[in-house]
Order: C-alpha cells, then sequence, then structure tokens
C-alpha cells in the first residue's frame, strides 16, 4: 500500500493541483485519475476538473488518502559516490541523508550518476518535478567534464551539432575546450546540453571516443553552486521557484 502524504492546505486549491502536489501524478495525469472517477472528496467520487477543494476536505485516490506537505525546494551540491535516489537496496549513501531533520518526503528532480557530482534539485512538490523534467523541457544544464585525450576540433564540433547514441541523435549544444594537458593527455570541457537522457554526458563524450574521468554539474538553468560546498544544500527562494515554473512553463508551449 501507497504511502500516505501529508501537506497542510492553506486556501481553496483545484483539485488536481492538490493530488500533482501530493506526489500521485503529473497534474495532467492527476486529471485523467479524476475523469475516471478514481477520485473522491468527502467519501464522494468527483469528475469534475474544476472543482476546488480546502485543508478541511478530505481527498482519496483509489481509497489513499491525499493529505498534502507543505511544498520545500531544495539545491544541493551531490558529492561523489552518493545516489540520487531517497533509499538504496546496497546501503550506499544517497541524497536524502542529508537532509536528516527535514520530515516531509523529499526526493530528487532527475539524477545525476552515482560518480558525478554538481547541482540537483529536490522537493516534495509532484507537479513542480513533473514540470522541470517534461520532454518538452530546454532548460539548460552546464557540465564541465575531464576526460581522456584531447579532442578535435571536430570532435568538438560533433558535440555541438549533436552525437549518434543507442537512443537517437542528441540536440545541439554548446561545447567549449576550458583546458587541455598535451603531458597527461587530458582535457577539460564544458558542455551545456538541455535534454536529460540516461548518462547523457557521459555517453556523447563516450561516442568521439573520449571517456569522462571526473564530471560535475555546475549550472541548472539560472542557478549556480555559488556560496556551497560539497555536501552543501540550501532552500531554493520563492523567487527561484517562480523563475524556474515560469521557464518551464514557457518551454512547454
Amino acid at each position: 500500500m501507497k504511502r500516505q502524504q501529508q501537506i497542510e492546505v492553506a486556501e481553496m486549491e483545484r483539485l488536481q493541483k492538490v493530488i500533482a502536489h501530493a506526489g500521485f501524478a503529473s497534474r495532467r495525469k492527476a486529471e485523467q485519475l479524476i475523469i475516471d472517477g478514481q477520485v473522491k472528496v468527502n467519501g464522494k467520487v468527483v469528475k469534475e476538473l474544476g472543482i476546488k477543494v480546502s485543508s478541511t476536505d478530505k481527498v482519496e485516490v483509489n481509497g489513499i488518502p491525499v493529505e498534502r506537505e507543505e511544498p520545500i525546494y531544495f539545491l544541493f551540491y551531490k558529492p561523489r559516490g552518493v545516489i540520487s535516489s531517497v533509499k538504496d537496496d546496497k546501503g550506499r549513501k544517497v541524497v536524502t541523508d542529508f537532509l536528516p531533520d527535514i520530515k516531509q518526503r523529499v526526493y530528487p528532480i532527475g539524477r545525476l550518476d552515482y560518480d558525478t557530482t554538481g547541482l540537483l534539485l529536490l522537493t516534495n512538490d509532484g507537479e513542480f518535478a513533473n514540470l522541470l523534467m517534461h520532454p518538452k523541457n530546454e532548460i539548460e544544464k552546464v557540465y564541465v567534464a575531464k576526460i581522456k585525450g584531447i579532442p578535435s576540433r571536430e570532435k568538438v564540433r560533433g558535440l555541438e551539432r549533436g552525437v549518434r547514441l543507442e537512443d537517437g541523435k542528441t540536440a545541439p549544444a554548446k561545447a567549449k575546450v576550458i583546458s587541455i594537458d598535451k603531458k597527461k593527455q587530458t582535457s577539460i570541457i564544458e558542455l551545456t546540453i538541455h535534454e536529460g537522457r540516461n548518462r547523457q554526458v557521459r555517453r556523447m563524450f563516450e561516442a568521439i571516443g573520449h571517456p569522462v574521468m571526473k564530471l560535475k554539474r555546475e549550472k541548472y538553468g539560472f542557478l549556480t553552486l555559488q556560496g556551497l560546498s560539497v555536501g552543501d544544500m540550501r532552500e531554493l527562494t520563492p523567487h527561484e521557484v517562480k523563475q524556474l515554473r515560469s521557464i518551464s512553463t514557457a518551454t512547454e508551449k
């Protein structure tokens, strides 16, 4: 049985938004749940999308109570050797280990590989998370990679034009050579992408014959790691959350 999820509804809000914020589904899927008659308000099945509910209303999805938590949003400087998950069956450290005093059920938006460091967002707002991870979302993510070898100009341009991977060609990107160490035969490249495929940056460099040795995500949209050390976390400001919503909504249109 699914865990109950707790938040306080401060004011009247649309039913589908309440369900999405509780993490049951994206807002669009929440709308479908309502249309399909899988949602009850105060014991009665509701199929009307425009209905609004308050903190005094009892909302259920397939018999499971929906109790909203106060939405929270964090920016985390993920260390190397940490899993982008809320639990790990192998006992490895996960991102939520760095939030021991938070009672809300927080989870990462997207993921960074076990060996990748850098900027990762966490929240308990399901609608917000789904919005940022929408396939049409084009928020830029900036990575800095230390790679084996020294890529030719043509290979760097290839990263920018798009690389053919097993799951299709990547979208156009921006690539910048930061430094080259001829003695050690390594390079540091800044790569800016807006897709979110699994291990995408590592696979892109592997595809051009220059495997990644170290990888860090330095920016997510307008957000940076400024002022944070590895393992640090801070709450996003209301303005930052509003900006992210605005950017994501714009890219969906």
